[in-house]
């Protein structure tokens, strides 16, 4: 079938829930005739990822009800207008909430000879929603790479087949600013040769992975796998030689990031996609040797708790799976549960007496904090211990004022 057959009349009906691959993933012709059609469904609710090809927008609210997880990119504008209802769930809650589908919009590679199609671009909750759904729209993209992993589709799975072929959405990464720099400098200096990485995603955990060029036999298990994990793997620093489950191996839900990842994953054994009941699995994560969780946030307390999700009173985050990767890393054999973030924003820091948005992470949850001025570990520590450690490591000209502040209990 091609595209200007596709009538999203004869598919959706009224009241339905969709659920469409994020980030790279967003099967954007199929997207993009929906929202297009989205007056004649009589009312549907769509769930929303990451996004990255920016195809929905706050006046496509008016015949749909957007539900998601977090507030990045284009979601902030939909925010913004009080057109986003947050699911503010783990990550690993998300296989649950969309297996409610009733109609899934996947981009998928062209067959195999076995006649599999791979997910190509992400696994992660998609698996959930295809499995529940009453119809699965597939894209099926000749330019989507074929990307190993534990769920491949067949013809029995795809409901209604569209060929295209169209670049992928791509997501570029930006320069780090000499703060950032700082910030992945001293986590290069904890994060142990041999370790098992995960990162969040942003400019943060980017220019983390930038600074452990000097590092061996470094091992990938995340959420995400972006460019900056190709340049290692051409480095000879991400070797997965030491991990503990799939030796050998990057694993990982989504992948994010341009052209050169994509073709990096095509055919390759060394890439698997997987769902998130995998990649966020708790026993998984703590079972691996020296799992090094780094993640970032919008302010963290002077006693450990951590915001991720709300900024200025508005949504631009995630729960995510940030604490239970941190979790998995606490329990780890030689883990590192790390949270980095710049010292301030602007004016205002981010190192702060009382959090201005919700507890994302609770202080018992709490590692090794970084911004640009150094490291605090907070394992072991006491509530006035974290205090000067977390102090310590604030922008110097806020440290007096939060000194001087009421310490909460």
């Amino acid at each position: 079938m091609s595209m200007a057959d596709i009538d999203f009349r004869d598919i959706i009906r009224a009241g339905d829930f969709v659920v469409w691959g994020q980030a790279c993933a967003e099967p954007v012709p199929l997207t993009e005739r929906l929202l297009a059609q989205r007056a004649e469904f009589g009312g549907i609710t769509c769930f929303l990822g990451i996004p990255v090809a920016d195809t929905v927008k706050p006046e496509h609210a008016d015949h749909i009800r957007f539900v998601g997880y977090c507030g990045t990119g284009s979601n902030r504008a939909l925010a913004a207008a009080g057109a986003l209802d947050i699911y503010p769930g783990h990550y690993s809650t998300l296989p649950d909430y969309v297996s409610r589908a009733d109609v899934v919009l996947v981009q998928c590679a062209p067959p195999d000879v076995q006649g599999r199609y791979s997910l190509a671009l992400a696994d992660d909750y998609l698996t959930a929603a295809i499995d529940s759904a009453r119809v699965v729209v597939a894209e099926v993209n000749d330019q989507a790479p074929a990307t190993p992993g534990s769920r491949y589709l067949t013809a029995h799975d795809i409901d209604i087949e569209v060929r295209t072929s169209r670049p992928v959405a791509q997501s570029l990464s930006t320069p780090a600013s000499p703060e950032l720099t700082a910030i992945g400098e001293h986590i290069a200096g904890v994060v142990p040769d041999g370790a098992t990485l995960q990162f969040g995603i942003g400019s943060v955990p980017e220019a983390v992975l930038g600074a452990l060029s000097d590092h061996n036999d470094l091992g990938i298990h995340s959420g995400i796998l972006t460019d900056a994990v190709v340049d290692l793997i051409g480095k000879g620093v991400v070797t997965n030689a030491r991990k503990t489950t799939d030796r050998g191996i990057s694993v990982a839900a989504v992948l994010i990031g341009s052209r050169r990842l994509f073709d990096h994953a095509h055919h390759n054994p060394a890439v698997s996609l997987r769902p998130v009941e995998y990649t966020h699995n708790p026993a998984r994560l703590a079972a691996q040797y020296r799992f090094v969780a780094i993640n970032s946030a919008i302010e963290v307390d002077l006693t450990g708790q951590v915001n991720a999700e709300v900024a200025g009173g508005r949504y631009v985050g995630a729960v995510g799976g940030g604490a239970e990767f941190l979790r998995g890393a606490a329990r780890s054999a030689g883990g590192i549960p790390i949270i980095a973030l710049p010292a301030t924003a602007g004016a205002r820091t981010r190192i702060v007496d009382r959090l201005s948005g919700p507890v994302s992470t609770a202080r018992s949850d709490a590692g090794v904090i970084v911004t640009e001025y150094g490291v605090a570990d907070l394992r072991g520590t006491t509530l006035s211990e974290r205090r000067e450690r977390l102090l310590a490591i604030a922008h110097p000209d806020h440290r007096e004022a939060l000194r001087a502040k009421e310490f909460p209990c």
